[in-house]
């Protein structure tokens, strides 16, 4: 009789989510600001990757890691919770698009797993940093590399309401500033390294934008089929063994008195 079952392997994916955190965040085109907005989606994206290790960059003039390649889901939520804009947690008042994508890979250059990606979320141009964008994805598109790189232009089309200053008391003044993305470069980051660009205007198409990626980069799953064979043929030796064992008994016994 054989006896068959199938053992499952699952390999996650090792994603690192780079967030712009400049002050223009927290423009009000997303409810109730882009970064609110950003936070709670990604948080929501995170909870839902139940095999993956996922790590976070953000940027804003300068980048940073905010946490590292875990499997620990709690840790990394408690992390994007902690996130706050510009200044109060990284030099502001530009945006180095590139440094974040380059502190993102370098995050991933020591990881085994056969599938890598950033998601690279910003609102803006590059206007800083030591690394160019497109430096950064030829870099990530590189065989020694191999990550793909999903990019998110996140704001709406034309005018949104957004801090222009900050008043003595801490609070912000707005108004309605042009939103400037550079969504080509952005594009071209994307198609360099296999990945897509996106462009998020509210809170429903940056939800969706996630569930996308969500569907796209889904966990290899191996099936290894393992087969164990129970051999019967013991059974027939057994009772072959006992009628030798009684022919032998009977014949120096019982039939040794009849002769």
């Amino acid at each position: 009789t054989t006896n068959s079952w199938e053992e499952i392997k699952t390999e996650g994916i090792d994603i690192i989510i780079a967030m712009d955190i400049s002050t223009s965040m927290l423009s009000q085109d997303l409810k109730p600001n882009r970064l609110d907005a950003s936070k709670k989606i990604v948080i929501d994206f995170i909870k839902q990757r139940k095999d993956d290790r996922i790590g976070l960059v953000i940027f804003s003039g300068k980048s940073f890691t905010q946490c590292p390649l875990t499997t620990d889901k709690t840790a990394v939520v408690n992390l994007f919770n902690d996130i706050e804009y510009g200044y109060k947690m990284i030099d502001d008042g530009r945006t180095a698009i590139g440094d974040g994508l380059g502190t993102a890979l370098n995050r991933l250059k020591a990881s085994k797993t056969k599938s890598k990606i950033v998601i690279l979320l910003t609102d803006g141009e590059n206007t800083s940093g030591k690394i160019s964008p497109l430096t950064a994805a030829d870099i990530a598109a590189s065989d020694s590399m191999n990550v793909k790189v999903y990019t998110i232009g996140v704001g709406t089309k034309g005018m949104a309401r957004s801090p222009i200053g900050i008043y003595s008391n801490g609070g912000f003044e707005y108004d309605y500033v042009e939103v400037k993305i550079d969504e080509k470069t952005l594009t071209e980051i994307a198609n360099k390294t296999g990945g897509r660009y996106f462009r998020a205007t509210d809170n429903e198409s940056l939800e969706g934008i996630y569930n996308t990626i969500d569907e796209l980069e889904t966990s290899e799953i191996e099936s290894v089929r393992f087969n164990t064979t129970t051999e019967k043929f013991y059974l027939f030796s057994l009772s072959a063994l006992g009628l030798f064992l009684l022919s032998f008994i009977l014949k120096i016994t019982y039939f040794r008195g009849i002769n």
